[in-house]
């Protein structure tokens, strides 16, 4: 050995065995269970990764050995060791070899072989590789195999190179470029789904998946493995319908560490549209177009792609879908609600609810609109006569109706009545046109030949109406300012609110089965 000389008299030698050696590595590297079937040369490795703190299993057969090996590395992101002996004790674990590789889970095979001994040499510095292997990239099975004489064999502990733990992956991200795509993609579909593979649950996806879906209002469907990443009673599951409406009528899916193999029919008609966008996202790059090419495709972990998507997604504008949802978790269950307009009062009576009889007005059997803001006038007035508060009058309008009585704001200040409007705002009459289009219209010539009918003044001031008359105005772009806007409002008893809710102009509602009221193609 190198350093042998440099040793003193009276020097205290400490020996490891092979096996403790074994053990301690894959305790450094913080394997924390064993899975085996023990034998000759391997006994002696399994005893010692007990002193060594590895809780080691038996088990009765090897393939059972390595499913569990590789579930532990599934379940906690790093690889479980599944222990076995050479010959037929390695053949029966390769079925859980194989399906770790398929599933893309972490999991050390240790085989003990004969006796070699051109092998004493080196072999242990191969298991921070082995570790560092089974984990980054496409997460996998690795195999080590330990000549029998090896186990036994012993080694001064100051001639061991000591090898620090193998730190976690790093986290890959996509292209920027290909994930303000992805989201131009999403933005402009009419039937859009996300679907959860386990991918998602393994990347540890499901707090950032949690508030994109919220926040964009989405649908999704979860895999097999992929359920619970969201919970199943989530309001934007849409398990129930998978196959004939989910699959089937989706024109953009976003596809989270999902394959679209046999579970997903391979992503090919009849159970999906054979025009359908694909938005893949995936850790592996040999996983890319798998039986359908993707529209947009996301090289990156799951967890970190969707916060990239988050955080370029709160620079588009929202939805309708995206106001109503946040709106829905703040109001009080006890709040009368009052709504008109084309889209939102249609997609608010849906989204919206209600649990006391009597809690909502809207523009009723004759479809009139304008009537609002008198409706809830009256509300407050007659909350007011009830007590020193009453319950919360919350005024939900499409910016087209709040237009046909919009003044009498100016009667709510006046008579200090604590009405929280919100106008949802695209600009029009169902739909408008961003300002930037405005601008380019007005260059052309008479706005009066040119401007769509549907369109209304691009991000009209309303909320300065309300602060004109001495209540409080907010302009919200964003789903925090939404929230906080609205939250404030709620705790306002001294005067009127209204919120100027700047969505997207050509958010739509999704597309009706049955749509003989949207019969307009404007």
């Amino acid at each position: 050995l190198p350093n042998s000389s440099k040793h003193l008299p009276g020097d205290v030698m400490e020996e490891l065995t092979g096996a403790q050696l074994i053990a301690e590595s894959l305790k450094t590297q913080n394997v924390e269970y064993m899975f085996g079937i023990v034998g000759v040369p391997i006994i002696e490795v399994a005893m010692a990764a007990q002193a060594a703190g590895i809780k080691y299993v038996g088990m009765r057969n090897e393939q059972a050995a390595c499913y569990a090996a590789s579930a532990v590395g599934y379940l906690t992101g790093r690889p479980g060791a599944c222990l076995v002996v050479s010959g037929p004790g390695l053949i029966h674990a390769l079925g859980g070899m194989a399906n770790a590789n398929m599933n893309c889970w972490p999991v050390i095979v240790i085989g003990g072989s004969s006796d070699r001994n051109q092998e004493t040499a080196g072999a242990f510095q191969e298991f921070p590789q082995a570790v560092r292997a089974s984990m980054y990239g496409r997460p996998g099975a690795c195999y080590i195999d330990i000549a029998g004489d090896m186990v036994n064999a012993k080694v001064d502990r100051s001639q061991i190179r000591v090898v620090s733990c193998c730190p976690d992956p790093p986290v890959s991200l996509a292209d920027h470029g290909a994930v303000a795509e992805a989201v131009s993609v999403l933005k402009t579909a009419k039937r859009p789904l996300v679907i959860i593979g386990k991918g998602a649950a393994y990347s540890r996806a499901e707090t950032a998946l949690r508030e994109f879906v919220e926040t964009s209002g989405l649908p999704f469907l979860p895999t097999p493995m992929g359920k619970g990443v969201l919970p199943d009673d989530h309001p934007h599951c849409v398990a129930a319908a998978r196959s004939r409406l989910a699959l089937l009528q989706a024109d953009v899916i976003l596809l989270l560490g999902a394959r679209l193999n046999w579970i997903l029919h391979f992503g090919l008609p009849p159970r999906f549209d054979p025009n359908v966008k694909i938005i893949q996202v995936d850790l592996c790059a040999e996983e890319m177009g798998n039986n359908v090419r993707p529209a947009v495709a996301l090289l990156g972990d799951i967890n970190a792609v969707v916060t990239q998507t988050l955080a370029l997604q709160s620079t588009v504008p929202m939805n309708y879908y995206t106001v109503f949802h946040h709106v829905s978790q703040l109001l009080p269950h006890d709040c009368i609600i009052i709504s008109e307009g084309a889209n939102t009062m249609d997609i608010g009576r849906t989204m919206l609810n209600n649990y006391l009889p009597r809690h909502r007005l809207d523009a009723g059997t004759f479809g009139t609109m304008g009537v609002g803001l008198g409706f809830a006038i009256a509300a407050a007035t007659l909350e007011r006569s009830n007590g020193e508060k009453g319950r919360r009058i919350v005024c939900v309008e499409g910016d087209s109706a709040f237009g046909f009585s919009g003044m009498e704001v100016e009667t709510m200040c006046r008579y200090n009545l604590p009405v929280v409007i919100i106008v949802v705002n695209n600009n029009g009459i169902y739909s408008g046109v961003d300002p930037e289009t405005w601008r380019e219209m007005a260059k052309m010539g008479d706005l009066t030949s040119i401007a769509p009918p549907v369109t209304l003044l691009p991000e009209a001031r309303y909320d300065e109406v309300m602060a004109a008359f001495g209540g409080k105005g907010y302009l919200v772009r964003t789903v925090e300012e939404l929230r906080s806007a609205l939250e404030l409002s709620l705790t306002d008893w001294q005067r009127p609110s209204l919120l100027n809710v700047l969505i997207d102009p050509s958010s739509d509602r999704k597309q009706q089965e049955f749509p003989w009221l949207t019969r307009s193609n404007l």
